[in-house]
């Protein structure tokens, strides 16, 4: 008889109602750049992932917060206590990103993308450029720790939380910048100040003092106001122009991304479809827009349908 005969493991408790099921992690090219890089980092550990990927599936991680460049969260088992996960990615140098910055801000189309919720896909040649990858490349760069017994690394728990966090990059990139060091709002700021145009709360301020003082130097001016006197009009002249009104003209320019504010709401906590709502309404919101765009420039007539109720 075995000295472990004896044993009987505990069943394992059901998942939370609030547990994050995993749908599809790698749905964007980077959320997949994310999975890959963690299955090649840990590619010893296939069956703890995928023990980890069952987790995720079930719901059992719950409470994801990305928060000052590490990762915490909660993973349901078999005890009574839900077991805590935490995940810290090495943060870049600050010469890296001081790079990184410089190079993105030399194309607008990257502050575009990020603001529309989409990572640029050469933004990884960008940091590799600037002296370091943006997704890990090397075990060291992942600390990972497990309150269950598992001495192994990563346990199944650590795993489950890598795959549900590759879902929500899917969501939100700038998760990643986060894990590396930077906030979005940092990330955003830098790239004005870049660009020359900055952005921060020190030049927001600069510039309503300047205002007022603008505002101050003119109240103090003895400028002569000009008078304007409006003549008598006659009632059947009062919706008529006295003149021609000279030709309007109008241009739209197509946006650099479609549906932007839609991935910026990001996905209701009751959203039970497969593919989240930007990705469903994108083509209904980017037909809208063109058929506004082409009856603002008289490109087609209205139809309107007759009123058959008398």
């Amino acid at each position: 008889m075995s000295r472990w005969d004896w044993y009987t493991p505990a069943p394992k408790k059901p998942p939370p109602e609030h547990g994050i099921k995993m749908k599809k992690a790698g749905a964007t090219w980077w959320g997949q750049r994310w999975i890959e890089a963690l299955e090649n980092v840990l590619s010893g550990d296939s069956a703890r992932l995928a023990r980890g990927r069952t987790y995720a599936r079930a719901g059992r991680t719950h409470d994801l917060l990305v928060k000052g460049g590490k990762v915490t969260a909660k993973v349901t088992g078999s005890r009574a206590t839900p077991y805590t996960i935490t995940i810290a990615l090495a943060q870049l140098p600050a010469a890296a990103w001081t790079k990184a910055i410089v190079a993105m801000a030399g194309e607008a189309r990257f502050s575009a993308e990020l603001l529309a919720g989409r990572m640029p896909k050469e933004i990884d040649e960008v940091f590799h450029a600037a002296g370091t990858p943006l997704f890990p490349t090397q075990r060291t760069e992942l600390v990972t720790s497990c309150s269950c017994p598992d001495w192994g690394d990563p346990c199944k728990h650590v795993a489950a939380t890598h795959y549900v966090l590759g879902e929500a990059l899917d969501r939100d990139p700038f998760l990643l910048f986060e894990l590396r060091g930077r906030t979005k709002a940092q990330v955003l700021d830098a790239l004005r100040s870049a660009r020359g145009g900055e952005d921060t709360p020190a030049a927001r301020k600069g510039r309503a003092r300047s205002a007022r003082e603008e505002t101050n130097r003119e109240a103090g001016s003895a400028l002569k106001v000009p008078k304007v006197v409006l003549g008598k009009i006659k009632p059947a002249d009062y919706d008529r122009a006295r003149e021609a009104m000279p030709a309007l003209h109008f241009s739209f320019d197509a946006p650099s991304s479609h549906g932007a504010v839609l991935r910026q709401l990001g996905v209701p906590a009751a959203w039970s479809a497969d593919v989240s709502p930007a990705e469903m309404l994108s083509p209904l919101v980017r037909k809208a827009a063109e058929a506004a765009r082409r009856i603002a420039m008289a490109e087609q007539d209205l139809q309107v349908a007759p009123d058959n109720e008398g």
